[in-house]
Protein backbone atom coordinates (compact mmCIF):
# COMPACT_ATOMS: atom_id res chain seq x y z
CA UNK A 1 0.00 0.00 0.00
CA UNK A 2 2.86 2.38 0.78
CA UNK A 3 4.44 1.66 -2.62
CA UNK A 4 1.15 2.27 -4.46
CA UNK A 5 0.63 5.54 -2.56
CA UNK A 6 4.17 6.69 -3.44
CA UNK A 7 3.65 5.85 -7.12
CA UNK A 8 0.29 7.64 -7.23
CA UNK A 9 1.89 10.68 -5.56
CA UNK A 10 4.60 10.82 -8.23
CA UNK A 11 1.99 10.44 -10.98
CA UNK A 12 -0.11 13.24 -9.43
CA UNK A 13 2.93 15.54 -9.30
CA UNK A 14 3.96 14.88 -12.90
CA UNK A 15 0.46 15.27 -14.29
CA UNK A 16 0.01 18.43 -12.19
CA UNK A 17 3.15 19.87 -13.78
CA UNK A 18 1.79 19.04 -17.25
CA UNK A 19 -1.50 20.70 -16.35
CA UNK A 20 0.26 23.83 -15.10
CA UNK A 21 2.30 23.94 -18.32
CA UNK A 22 -0.96 23.50 -20.30
CA UNK A 23 0.18 20.87 -22.76
CA UNK A 24 -3.04 21.61 -24.61
CA UNK A 25 -5.51 24.49 -24.56
CA UNK A 26 -9.25 24.60 -24.94
CA UNK A 27 -8.99 26.48 -28.24
CA UNK A 28 -7.12 23.48 -29.66
CA UNK A 29 -10.10 21.21 -29.13
CA UNK A 30 -12.29 20.39 -32.08
CA UNK A 31 -14.87 17.78 -32.95
CA UNK A 32 -12.35 15.36 -34.48
CA UNK A 33 -9.98 15.49 -31.50
CA UNK A 34 -12.79 15.04 -28.98
CA UNK A 35 -14.18 12.04 -30.86
CA UNK A 36 -10.73 10.47 -31.28
CA UNK A 37 -9.94 10.93 -27.59
CA UNK A 38 -13.25 9.35 -26.63
CA UNK A 39 -12.61 6.38 -28.94
CA UNK A 40 -9.11 5.88 -27.50
CA UNK A 41 -10.48 5.98 -23.95
CA UNK A 42 -13.24 3.51 -24.76
CA UNK A 43 -10.72 1.27 -26.54
CA UNK A 44 -8.44 1.20 -23.48
CA UNK A 45 -11.40 0.49 -21.19
CA UNK A 46 -12.57 -2.34 -23.46
CA UNK A 47 -9.10 -3.89 -23.60
CA UNK A 48 -8.76 -3.74 -19.83
CA UNK A 49 -12.16 -5.38 -19.35
CA UNK A 50 -11.33 -8.09 -21.90
CA UNK A 51 -7.91 -8.73 -20.37
CA UNK A 52 -9.44 -9.08 -16.92
CA UNK A 53 -12.14 -11.41 -18.26
CA UNK A 54 -9.44 -13.57 -19.87
CA UNK A 55 -7.55 -13.47 -16.56
CA UNK A 56 -4.44 -11.83 -18.02
CA UNK A 57 -4.27 -9.78 -14.82
CA UNK A 58 -6.11 -9.75 -11.55
CA UNK A 59 -8.89 -7.47 -10.39
CA UNK A 60 -6.45 -5.76 -8.03
CA UNK A 61 -4.11 -4.85 -10.92
CA UNK A 62 -7.09 -3.49 -12.87
CA UNK A 63 -8.09 -1.43 -9.83
CA UNK A 64 -4.56 -0.02 -9.52
CA UNK A 65 -4.52 0.97 -13.20
CA UNK A 66 -7.91 2.64 -12.81
CA UNK A 67 -6.65 4.56 -9.78
CA UNK A 68 -3.68 5.68 -11.88
CA UNK A 69 -6.02 7.14 -14.52
CA UNK A 70 -8.03 8.95 -11.85
CA UNK A 71 -4.87 10.41 -10.33
CA UNK A 72 -3.59 11.54 -13.75
CA UNK A 73 -6.87 13.44 -14.24
CA UNK A 74 -6.72 14.84 -10.70
CA UNK A 75 -3.18 16.09 -11.05
CA UNK A 76 -3.73 17.54 -14.51
CA UNK A 77 -6.85 19.51 -13.58
CA UNK A 78 -5.29 20.68 -10.31
CA UNK A 79 -2.25 22.04 -12.14
CA UNK A 80 -4.42 23.52 -14.89
CA UNK A 81 -6.58 25.31 -12.32
CA UNK A 82 -3.50 26.62 -10.54
CA UNK A 83 -2.25 28.05 -13.84
CA UNK A 84 -5.57 29.78 -14.48
CA UNK A 85 -5.43 31.38 -11.03
CA UNK A 86 -1.95 32.72 -11.81
CA UNK A 87 -3.29 34.11 -15.10
CA UNK A 88 -6.02 35.93 -13.18
CA UNK A 89 -3.44 37.55 -10.92
CA UNK A 90 -1.31 38.41 -13.93
CA UNK A 91 -4.29 40.06 -15.64
CA UNK A 92 -5.01 42.45 -12.79
CA UNK A 93 -8.41 43.60 -11.55
CA UNK A 94 -11.63 43.25 -13.55
CA UNK A 95 -12.77 46.38 -15.36
CA UNK A 96 -15.77 44.77 -17.05
CA UNK A 97 -17.41 41.38 -17.54
CA UNK A 98 -20.94 40.49 -18.52
CA UNK A 99 -22.68 39.09 -15.46
CA UNK A 100 -25.80 36.96 -15.40
CA UNK A 101 -27.03 33.88 -13.57
CA UNK A 102 -25.96 31.55 -16.40
CA UNK A 103 -22.51 33.06 -16.89
CA UNK A 104 -21.57 33.92 -13.32
CA UNK A 105 -23.54 31.97 -10.71
CA UNK A 106 -24.52 28.72 -12.49
CA UNK A 107 -20.96 27.65 -13.46
CA UNK A 108 -19.76 28.23 -9.89
CA UNK A 109 -22.68 26.25 -8.49
CA UNK A 110 -21.85 23.32 -10.78
CA UNK A 111 -18.20 23.51 -9.72
CA UNK A 112 -19.18 23.51 -6.02
CA UNK A 113 -21.49 20.54 -6.58
CA UNK A 114 -18.68 18.61 -8.28
CA UNK A 115 -16.32 19.35 -5.39
CA UNK A 116 -18.96 18.30 -2.85
CA UNK A 117 -19.72 15.08 -4.72
CA UNK A 118 -16.01 14.40 -5.03
CA UNK A 119 -15.57 14.74 -1.27
CA UNK A 120 -18.52 12.41 -0.80
CA UNK A 121 -16.89 9.85 -3.12
CA UNK A 122 -13.70 9.87 -1.09
CA UNK A 123 -15.67 8.87 2.00
CA UNK A 124 -14.56 11.87 4.04
CA UNK A 125 -18.09 13.22 4.50
CA UNK A 126 -19.55 9.87 5.54
CA UNK A 127 -16.40 8.87 7.48
CA UNK A 128 -15.96 5.76 5.34
CA UNK A 129 -15.79 3.24 3.91
CA UNK A 130 -12.50 4.22 2.29
CA UNK A 131 -11.42 2.47 -0.89
CA UNK A 132 -8.65 3.23 -3.37
CA UNK A 133 -11.08 3.67 -6.26
CA UNK A 134 -13.40 5.85 -4.19
CA UNK A 135 -10.62 8.10 -2.92
CA UNK A 136 -8.90 8.59 -6.29
CA UNK A 137 -12.17 9.09 -8.20
CA UNK A 138 -13.30 11.58 -5.56
CA UNK A 139 -10.03 13.50 -5.79
CA UNK A 140 -10.37 13.66 -9.58
CA UNK A 141 -13.90 15.10 -9.24
CA UNK A 142 -12.68 17.69 -6.73
CA UNK A 143 -9.86 18.68 -9.08
CA UNK A 144 -12.25 18.91 -12.04
CA UNK A 145 -14.61 21.10 -10.02
CA UNK A 146 -11.69 23.31 -8.99
CA UNK A 147 -10.63 23.63 -12.64
CA UNK A 148 -14.18 24.52 -13.68
CA UNK A 149 -14.37 27.18 -10.97
CA UNK A 150 -11.22 28.88 -12.30
CA UNK A 151 -12.40 29.12 -15.94
CA UNK A 152 -14.09 32.39 -16.94
CA UNK A 153 -16.95 31.34 -19.22
CA UNK A 154 -17.28 34.88 -20.58
CA UNK A 155 -14.40 37.23 -21.50
CA UNK A 156 -13.12 39.36 -18.66
CA UNK A 157 -11.77 42.80 -19.58
CA UNK A 158 -9.07 43.27 -16.96
CA UNK A 159 -6.51 45.92 -16.10
CA UNK A 160 -3.61 44.21 -17.89
CA UNK A 161 -5.38 42.28 -20.60
CA UNK A 162 -8.27 40.10 -21.69
CA UNK A 163 -8.98 36.81 -19.96
CA UNK A 164 -11.31 34.23 -21.45
CA UNK A 165 -11.46 30.48 -21.00
CA UNK A 166 -7.80 29.50 -20.48
CA UNK A 167 -6.19 32.36 -22.40
CA UNK A 168 -4.64 35.63 -21.29
CA UNK A 169 -4.30 38.27 -24.02
CA UNK A 170 -2.22 41.32 -23.02
CA UNK A 171 -3.59 44.58 -24.33
CA UNK A 172 -0.53 44.91 -26.54
CA UNK A 173 -1.65 41.86 -28.54
CA UNK A 174 -5.07 43.37 -29.30
CA UNK A 175 -5.26 44.17 -33.02
CA UNK A 176 -8.80 45.41 -33.61
CA UNK A 177 -12.41 45.06 -32.56
CA UNK A 178 -15.73 45.52 -34.31
CA UNK A 179 -19.43 45.11 -33.70
CA UNK A 180 -20.59 42.30 -36.00
CA UNK A 181 -24.12 42.59 -34.64
CA UNK A 182 -26.07 44.90 -32.38
CA UNK A 183 -24.90 43.09 -29.24
CA UNK A 184 -22.01 40.96 -30.52
CA UNK A 185 -18.42 42.17 -30.20
CA UNK A 186 -15.64 40.54 -32.23
CA UNK A 187 -12.07 40.98 -31.00
CA UNK A 188 -9.00 40.27 -33.15
CA UNK A 189 -5.73 39.54 -31.36
CA UNK A 190 -2.31 37.98 -31.84
CA UNK A 191 -1.44 34.72 -30.11
CA UNK A 192 1.97 33.94 -28.62
CA UNK A 193 3.09 32.43 -31.96
CA UNK A 194 2.10 35.66 -33.77
CA UNK A 195 -0.93 34.15 -35.50
CA UNK A 196 -4.05 36.27 -35.87
CA UNK A 197 -7.21 34.91 -34.29
CA UNK A 198 -10.45 36.26 -32.87
CA UNK A 199 -13.37 35.59 -30.57
CA UNK A 200 -16.91 36.92 -30.34
CA UNK A 201 -18.84 37.71 -27.20
CA UNK A 202 -22.23 39.03 -26.20
CA UNK A 203 -22.34 42.58 -24.84
CA UNK A 204 -25.67 44.12 -23.77
CA UNK A 205 -26.58 47.29 -25.65
CA UNK A 206 -26.48 49.34 -22.44
CA UNK A 207 -22.84 48.28 -21.86
CA UNK A 208 -21.48 49.08 -25.33
CA UNK A 209 -20.26 52.51 -24.28
CA UNK A 210 -18.38 51.02 -21.32
CA UNK A 211 -16.59 48.47 -23.51
CA UNK A 212 -15.65 50.99 -26.18
CA UNK A 213 -14.31 53.36 -23.54
CA UNK A 214 -12.15 50.60 -22.03
CA UNK A 215 -10.84 49.38 -25.40
CA UNK A 216 -10.08 52.89 -26.64
CA UNK A 217 -8.31 53.80 -23.40
CA UNK A 218 -6.19 50.65 -23.40
CA UNK A 219 -5.31 51.14 -27.07
CA UNK A 220 -4.23 54.72 -26.36
CA UNK A 221 -2.18 53.68 -23.32
CA UNK A 222 -0.36 51.01 -25.32
CA UNK A 223 0.23 53.46 -28.16
CA UNK A 224 1.79 55.99 -25.77
CA UNK A 225 4.00 53.30 -24.21
CA UNK A 226 5.27 52.31 -27.67
CA UNK A 227 6.01 55.93 -28.55
CA UNK A 228 7.96 56.36 -25.30
CA UNK A 229 10.00 53.22 -25.97
CA UNK A 230 10.76 54.36 -29.52
CA UNK A 231 11.84 57.76 -28.21
CA UNK A 232 14.20 56.16 -25.68
CA UNK A 233 15.73 53.85 -28.30
CA UNK A 234 16.28 56.79 -30.69
CA UNK A 235 17.96 58.74 -27.90
CA UNK A 236 20.28 55.84 -27.09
Amino acid sequence: MILITAILTVIFTLSGWMGFRRIFRLDQLNQRRVINSFLVFMGILTLMTLAQWLEFFTQQIAANITMGFYIIAAGFFSGYGGKLISLRRKSGSIEYMYRSFWTDIAPNLIAVMLVAFGLYRTGIITLGPFTGIGITSGISLVAFGFWGWTIPVVPEFRDKGLLFLDQHVPWGQLVAYQWVAEETLEVDYLTTDESLTSFSTYIPAEDKAIIERILNRKHQEFKEENEQELTKSDFI
